[in-house]
């Protein structure tokens, strides 16, 4: 008898892109443990299909131990972590509160390898395991309004690649997830940051900085169902990508991704207004 595979999953609230992997993941056959750091009534549509759901807060060490501990006591195992609580603050560097940042990378730089470390240990022990992180194609090319979120999408990116490396010995492989423009609640989050921020030197940007805070949530965006089918067939194939890079506008950041500095400073000076120097 097949033993049922267990999978993790962090930041499955309602209308996410971790709702929908938890339901992909299901489809394929395995136990999931959707968790987010808001209650589980945020997941009924989830416990509706079967899917176990947790309230897990990825910046406390102690609610991190115990889900993993109340998972392995249950099922004896952990065979894939997927990632995916993330955090987005917008607005200039030069302004954004130093505690905005440190929120955006406690959740997601700090948040993802607290996960990895505590199920580390019950991975190497069975000699297998998948550890899935979530980045993004603005870990590979950073934008103006958005710094400490590319920032810490690229620490992501940098701790996949190394840990893709410490891992192998101990049985365990490690894909990053490269989303570009996914549906996903990402956006209304960062908006609703924003109603209270008043620039000081970038007032006159505030339209631009705005208009950054949704900019991935076009009209052309992936659908977030689209998105978490590719992504999971991706991770459970027999030799995953050690990147998986899929959705709209992923294309152009490869190619900026390769250009010359100037000519990417150019295009991200024209696409978010800073073109000219404002006056007061």
């Amino acid at each position: 008898m097949a033993i049922e595979k267990v999978v993790l999953i962090t930041g499955c609230a309602e209308g996410g892109i971790g709702a929908c992997y938890s339901r992909v993941f299901h489809s394929r056959g395995f136990k999931v443990y959707a968790t987010d750091v808001q209650p589980v009534e945020s997941m009924q549509s989830l416990r509706a299909l079967g899917i176990q759901t947790l309230q897990l807060d990825v910046t406390s060490d102690e609610s991190v131990r115990a889900a993993v501990d109340l998972i392995l006591r249950n099922e004896g195992r952990i065979d894939v972590l997927v990632n995916n609580a993330g955090l987005s603050t917008i607005g200039p560097l030069a302004e954004l509160p130093l505690k905005n940042i440190e929120r955006a990378f406690q959740v997601n730089v700090f948040g993802t390898l607290r996960m990895i470390q505590a199920v580390v240990p019950s991975m190497a022990e069975q000699r297998q395991g998948r550890i899935i992180n979530v980045g993004s194609v603005v870990g590979y090319v950073p934008t103006p309004w958005a710094g400490s979120y590319c920032a810490s999408k690229a620490s992501v990116h940098a701790l996949s690649d190394v840990l893709r490396v410490e891992l192998a010995p101990l049985g365990i492989q490690v894909v990053l997830i490269v989303p570009g423009s996914v549906k996903s609640q990402l956006g209304a989050a960062a908006s609703s940051s924003l109603r209270s921020s008043e620039w000081k030197l970038y007032k006159d940007f505030s339209s631009a900085i705005a208009e950054r805070a949704t900019s991935s949530q076009s009209g052309k965006a992936t659908a977030t169902e689209e998105f978490a089918v590719r992504a999971v067939g991706a991770i459970l194939e027999k030799n995953p990508p050690r990147h998986f890079v899929y959705g709209f506008m992923s294309g152009l950041f490869l190619v900026l991704r390769w250009s010359p500095l100037w000519l990417r400073d150019l295009f991200m000076r024209w696409r978010f207004g800073l073109l000219e120097k404002k006056k007061h």
